[in-house]
């Protein structure tokens, strides 16, 4: 699929199909030109019942341009566009493109009133490359690919070229790092191993040079992460520690301190001696999406080649049942030196996560984000909407949440308090792995935190978003576009001090 940006005037743009959008129903001055041409059909098709101002509203036909028939679809933004109806518009007009049979369309972008021309390109190329995403490579006979394999975003206004040429690299690199993420949390666990992750990292490491170090089980026994080890003890997969480092600020010694994502990457989880039950057991592939988001993000912070150094840990491995998986009631130890008694098998994110947080602590990172799959609870609490964000930084969690405002991929913090802690305590161990039923998404993050005293750390509890169920089953690329926008803000907040 190709992108394209010029200045050519809507009434001489030459496509299959030529999208219209609008604010309002008033024909806008900058259309007269076309109006004219139509014998004033687009007027009328406007100002038509079939028209709303609701944003996403479409509205297909045809236009008698100088005699011949053009498609035209006219897209509704809304009488007041704000970012959130834009996204809504062009989501809308997005899955129209798709299942529509046009192979190039034109898009006429008018100026909008307190949003620039990178922000609605990045949204207008976001939108297209998602709905176009398909995973298809496990059927028979695929469903066709989409007909359209050409976009044109007309401007009005040369000055805008720059931003908007921008906005498209940014739209097209966030797109890609969600559909990365897709594919990876939509392959089945007997095909997407921790294994099978590190050779995708393997694959971004060759592709745009980054560093990459994979820790197998004997380095990690070396390290002393009995925690993470014991979790992947009933599986015959062997379990990774996957280390990307991307540079984009420079490494040497007084190169910018990096931000390090760290993402749960549980392949299949069973529930080990815990067992889950057996329906919906299947989306439990999905318990990987944390580390799939490490490595889609990354993919488009190398696309847009932004100037931090990210480096991306991601623990990885399969938390099964066998005769030597461990058990309820046995006691661990952390890389930390904590002592945990693990009460429930099937609170294994945070074993894993916890001797990943201690390991990070060697980047002296600027600041840490986990990204996991981790609680049922952060369902119960914010369904599936918001991400569930916690932090020992009210900085770093002011920024987070302001990304996923700005991106719409949204975030809500709720709090970490000491008092939560007392959930977590045991009469054997330092702590135990689980706080009961209370709080649950609190407690798990607060069991986190034990491990990242000595930074700046946040968690994205994303249990709730990462996947959809039901009929529209399958992996959404989320929290992909807040981190990016998170990486970048801490751009432009570092080009101004």
């Amino acid at each position: 699929m190709e992108f394209s940006i010029n200045l050519t005037a809507p009434e001489k743009a030459a496509a299959d199909c030529l999208v219209l959008p609008l604010s309002g129903i008033k024909l806008p001055a900058a259309l007269a030109k076309l109006d004219e041409r139509a014998s004033g059909w687009l007027s009328t098709l406007i100002a038509g019942a079939d028209f709303s101002d609701k944003a996403g509203t479409v509205l297909s036909g045809y236009l008698p341009i100088d005699g011949a028939p053009q498609k035209v679809v006219l897209l509704q933004l809304g009488k007041d566009v704000s970012p959130a109806s834009l996204r809504k518009a062009f989501d809308a007009l997005a899955r129209t493109l798709i299942a529509g049979k046009s192979a190039s369309v034109t898009i006429a972008l008018p100026p909008l009133k307190g949003i620039d021309a990178e922000d609605a390109v990045a949204a207008i190329t976001q939108a297209i490359i998602l709905e176009s995403y398909r995973f298809t490579q496990f059927k028979s006979e695929p469903e066709p690919a989409p007909a359209l394999i050409s976009i044109t975003l007309l401007l009005t206004k040369k000055g805008e070229l720059k931003a908007a040429e921008e906005g498209l690299a940014r739209g097209l690199a966030v797109g890609h790092g969600m559909n990365l993420t897709r594919d990876l949390g939509n392959l089945p666990g007997n095909i997407c191993t921790p294994t099978r992750l590190a050779e995708e990292a393997a694959h971004l490491a060759e592709r745009f040079a980054l560093k990459l170090t994979v820790l197998e089980e004997a380095d990690m026994a070396a390290l002393g992460m009995g925690s993470l080890l014991s979790v992947a003890k009933g599986s015959t997969q062997p379990p990774k520690l996957i280390v990307l480092e991307y540079h984009g600020a420079g490494d040497g010694k007084k190169a910018a301190k990096p931000a390090v994502l760290v993402g749960k990457g549980i392949t299949f989880d069973s529930g080990g001696i815990s067992l889950k039950p057996g329906e919906g057991m299947d989306e439990m592939k999905y318990d990987m999406c944390g580390a799939a988001t490490v490595l889609g993000t990354l993919r488009a912070v190398c696309e847009l080649a932004l100037p931090v150094n990210v480096i991306g840990v991601i623990p990885t491995c399969e938390n099964m049942p066998a005769g030597n998986a461990v058990k309820p009631g046995d006691i661990v130890r952390s890389m930390s030196g904590q002592t945990i008694e693990v009460l429930n098998t099937d609170a294994e994110g945070r074993l894993i996560l916890c001797d990943a947080l201690s390991y990070v602590a060697k980047f002296d990172p600027d600041v840490v984000v986990d990204i996991a799959t981790l609680t049922g609870a952060c369902i119960i609490a914010l369904g599936h909407v918001t991400t569930g964000l916690f932090a020992n930084d009210d900085d770093l969690a002011d920024a987070l949440y302001a990304a996923g405002q700005q991106t719409g991929d949204k975030a809500w913090r709720l709090p970490v308090w000491d008092e939560y802690q007392d959930q977590l305590k045991s009469n054997f161990a330092d702590m135990a792995n689980i706080g009961g039923r209370p709080a649950g998404s609190i407690t798990a993050a607060a069991f986190l935190s034990r491990f990242t005293k000595d930074y700046r750390w946040a968690h994205l509890d994303i249990a709730g978003t990462a996947w959809k169920s039901g009929a529209a089953k399958g992996a959404t690329g989320r929290p992909v576009p807040l981190l990016v926008e998170f990486l970048r803000q801490r751009v432009e907040k570092k080009g101004k001090n």
